[in-house]
């Protein structure tokens, strides 16, 4: 077989296999763009679009009503910052979280290590420690409902047999937030202990049987071996705790029958009082993105300390 200049000098350069590759690329290309449109389209339908639309939702006096949709500028903005209800149920949210996120990752932490060490019956632990979680907030909300009910729940039978006074948990202004803390504590513990006992058990057993050699004991081995390898596991567990506290609003509304105080409306219940009941969806949407800006800030402080933390060790 003979071969032309053109296809010599076509071997040679590599123009001849080149061509193929480009299309084979082209058709590569053209099939993940296809796998990835249901996803693209899904997101901007539904995250980016939803984004864009509070926020010129927020520059307008839009009503749920239909009424209004006038551009406002900044005016819901102003309003916000200088609206002293935002910053009480600003407040109450910043509270409920620091309440909320030490004994959710403490009592998690000492669940954790509790199995880790080997009580007999582990699966009947694991179930009944981390089965609050799979419940529906209103289902946890009627359980603590009647646990808090000031006649016959058995939070007041407990102190009455302790000889205390009983107490009005959900009524009392003094008590009320705390009642939705212990409810909430309950509830969500659950899903921290079983990102603590995952992290605990990826620890390698030969590090405790040497310790063990040395005459550690079980104290030494938790606060020499366990806790310093569990600060990932922590810094994400902090991180996920914070944002979902900040979330409050479940649990608070149906304990309490929607109906808010000053010591338990949380922001989240605030934007959807000034959207839902006071029907200003332009207010709303400006309310909740300067809680989303607060959000934002503490993200970023947080990656800000955890990131300095790893360039220290």
């Amino acid at each position: 077989m003979t071969l032309t200049a053109t296809s010599t000098r076509a071997i040679v350069t590599g123009t001849a296999s080149a061509r193929p590759v480009r299309r084979s690329g082209g058709r590569e290309q053209l099939v993940s763009w296809a796998f990835l449109a249901p996803f693209l389209l899904a997101f901007v339908l539904f995250l980016v679009w939803p984004i864009v639309h509070g926020v010129i939702l927020s520059f307008t006096d839009q009503s749920l009503t239909g009424a209004g949709g006038g551009f406002v500028g900044f005016a819901n903005y102003a309003e916000a910052l200088g609206d002293p209800v935002m910053w009480q149920s600003l407040w109450n949210t910043v509270w409920f979280t620091l309440l909320s996120t030490v004994p959710l990752v403490a009592i998690a932490l000492l669940m954790a290590a509790l199995v880790d060490r080997g009580l007999p019956g582990q699966w009947l632990w694991r179930l009944s420690f981390f089965m609050p979680y799979l419940l529906a907030s209103t289902v946890i909300s009627q359980i603590w409902v009647w646990i808090f009910n000031p006649q016959i729940g058995a939070a007041n039978n407990i102190l009455k047999a302790l000889g205390l006074e009983p107490l009005a948990w959900l009524q009392n202004p003094e008590t009320n937030m705390m009642s939705i803390v212990i409810a909430t504590v309950w509830w969500t513990v659950g899903f921290n202990f079983l990102l603590y006992l995952a992290a605990m058990q990826n620890i390698p057993p030969q590090q405790y049987e040497a310790a063990s050699l040395d005459g550690a004991g079980s104290w030494r081995q938790f606060w020499s071996i366990t806790l310093p390898q569990l600060g990932p596991a922590t810094v994400l567990i902090l991180i996920l705790q914070i944002l979902a506290s900040l979330k409050l609003f479940d649990q608070a509304y149906q304990m309490l029958g929607g109906v808010a105080s000053d010591t338990t409306r949380s922001i989240v219940q605030y934007i959807y009082e000034a959207g839902f009941v006071s029907y200003r969806f332009g207010y709303s949407a400006a309310i909740s993105y300067v809680f989303f800006a607060l959000i934002v800030i503490v993200g970023v402080v947080q990656a800000l300390i955890t990131r300095r933390r790893k360039e220290q060790l």
